[in-house]
């Protein structure tokens, strides 16, 4: 089992990627930054997701293999509420486009919310291993993991396997409801990267790589673990067909305050809801795919 290395602590006034923050992502695939986002950031979060009615009007459900349900709700623009604030403010923007080198902009965001007891597993797979077959032809794309829970092992905590991005894209195939990487190859990408449990506190922020290999486990304990994400594409990877997930839309940035002072929690006007969960893709370069 494999340590976190890349681990960095957040600095309000002069945080930015650092020369061993772009090692660390470039080498393992992540990196995670200690309380990222405060408690007054975090608590103006919760309201939008608890307080609202995103999670009852657009939560979806997707089976993982063992009868409990993964639960995810899913928009394609970041919107003016809370939620949006976080995803287009220049903390997150910044480090983004730092860490891949180019502008990028929103492509998606979610809501994963595995509750006490029933919440399902995740199971491994890159997110690229979605996005390919949404016509992005290169894999400059990752994930900001925002925790909104304590995430531990005992309640479903996210695991990747550190520097596994190098292997490329790895096939895919639908397995309970799921896309997810071939099973053989995993077993075998273990021995060479080994498993790693990111155990987070509320407000901590996970970047990482579209090729990343992760998974997380089913919630047995009595702790919910709900988390946000944010997955960024960079301009010049506009997917080359019209789908579910986001063109290239600049991103209209906010500062950094805006977070904490915004007050908007219920209307989400410009998000644009999936209906349908994100595994159920077809390839768009091949017809003949149903």
């Amino acid at each position: 089992m494999a340590e976190l290395t890349g681990v960095y602590d957040f600095t309000k006034d002069n945080f930015r990627v650092s020369a061993d923050m772009k090692k660390n992502f470039e080498d393992d695939g992540y990196i995670l930054v200690r309380e990222f986002f405060n408690d007054k950031e975090m608590t103006n979060l919760r309201k939008v997701f608890e307080e609202s009615d995103l999670v009852d009007k657009h939560g979806l459900k997707v089976g993982d293999g063992s009868g409990k349900k993964t639960k995810i709700a899913l928009w394609t623009h970041p919107g003016s509420d809370v939620s949006g604030m976080m995803a287009r403010c220049d903390k997150i923007v910044n480090t983004c486009e730092e860490l891949l080198g180019e502008e990028v902009y929103h492509y998606h965001g979610k809501l994963l919310y595995k509750d006490a007891f029933t919440g399902g597993a995740h199971l491994w797979h890159q997110d690229y291993g979605y996005w390919y077959r949404n016509t992005c032809l290169f894999p400059n794309m990752m994930t900001v993991f925002i925790a909104i829970d304590k995430c531990a092992r005992t309640n479903g905590c996210l695991q990747i396997l550190p520097g596994s991005q190098k292997c490329g894209r790895i096939d895919h195939v639908m397995v309970s409801g799921q896309m997810t990487a071939t099973a053989e190859r995993v077993e075998a990408v273990k021995n060479v990267c080994p498993l790693a449990y990111v155990e987070m506190e509320p407000g901590d922020a996970l970047f990482f790589h579209c090729n990343l290999l992760h998974c997380s486990s089913a919630n047995d304990s009595p702790d919910r673990r709900w988390a946000y994400l944010i997955a960024y594409n960079t301009k010049a990877n506009n997917p080359v067909v019209p789908h579910h997930h986001a063109q290239y839309t600049p991103i209209q940035r906010v500062p950094n305050s805006a977070v904490e002072e915004c007050t908007n929690y219920t209307d989400f006007t410009d998000k644009e809801f999936l209906t349908g969960h994100e595994s159920k893709l077809t390839s768009k370069f091949d017809k003949s795919e149903t």
